[in-house]
């Protein structure tokens, strides 16, 4: 079975790698790049990756 999961980054937390099913918010920052938020699967708190 292959892992088609994309990774985020890590939890600034726990440092737990974060994948795409846990993604909450996409959006455009004010510098125009692209910012998000998720969920890390260990801690459970809302995070931006790393």
């Amino acid at each position: 079975m292959s892992d088609d999961t994309q990774r985020l980054g890590r939890c600034p937390d726990c440092g737990e790698r974060i994948t795409t099913p846990w993604l909450l918010v996409e959006y455009e920052k004010d510098d125009g790049t692209e910012g998000i938020w998720a969920e890390c699967p260990t801690c459970e708190d809302v995070v931006a990756p790393e």
